[in-house]
């Protein structure tokens, strides 16, 4: 049985509108002159800090820790001023999910596996009222890489439980390829959402162990209890 139930959150429970897209050049239009090349970041399933590292190195900007300080430190300014006029809302079924999450027999951890940095994951939440719902999480704060992020997610909903979890005790949802790659990488399951930018026959390719159209097309019961 699952006993932890990791979310990514663009384009898996919320979207944004674009907010975090436009948060970022305008922090590299702003603070670091550079605007060439930006549409060709692929944002969909990768970190943060990944992303800043890969615009700093398409413009030979340096990648110190002061510069990704000045770089999030401005971001997160950015991204709740354009959070406040996005024309986002909650995926389908997202609100339902987490409602009946608690209902179950033996209710699992609600928590996040996301690529955004913990402060920007808030902002963003918060503007949809769902950030209190998830009681643990990992963020690109605590590592670059999508994997890594997974295995201190699965740590820390450990340590809450007082057990270790086994890879089948689990359960990430989310929206790209990379996110079933990385629940992979800790013999997690995966639930794959067609609410982001992949429609279901590409997330089916990476055989997730379901894949829907949205979280309105499966209850927490059959994921989490196998029913």
């Amino acid at each position: 049985m699952v006993r932890l139930v990791l979310f990514d959150i663009d384009g898996t429970l919320i979207r944004t509108g674009g907010a975090g897209v436009q948060a970022f050049a305008k922090v590299f239009a702003t603070e670091f002159d550079a605007v060439d090349g930006f549409e060709q970041l692929k944002f969909a399933g990768r970190t943060d800090v990944g992303l800043v590292r890969e615009f700093f190195a398409v413009h030979e900007i340096p990648p110190t820790p002061a510069n990704f300080e000045r770089f999030f430190e401005r971001y997160v300014f950015w991204l709740d001023q354009m959070m406040r006029h996005c024309q986002g809302n909650v995926c389908p079924g997202v609100r339902e999910f987490l409602e009946d999450l608690p209902a179950l027999s033996q209710p699992p951890l609600p928590g996040l596996l996301t690529g955004n940095i913990r402060l920007g994951a808030e902002i963003k939440l918060r503007h949809f009222n769902l950030w209190e719902s998830f009681q643990t999480g990992a963020f690109a704060d605590d590592h670059e890489e999508r994997e890594q992020i997974a295995a201190i997610a699965r740590d820390r909903g450990s340590r809450i439980l007082q057990r270790d979890l086994r890879g089948a005790e689990v359960l990430v949802i989310g929206d790209t390829p990379l996110d079933i790659s990385c629940a992979r990488a800790i013999g997690a399951k995966v639930l794959a959402v067609a609410t982001g930018g992949y429609t279901l026959p590409e997330l089916k390719q990476h055989a997730p162990d379901w894949a829907v159209p949205n979280l309105q097309e499966i209850s927490p019961k059959e994921v989490v209890q196998g029913a």
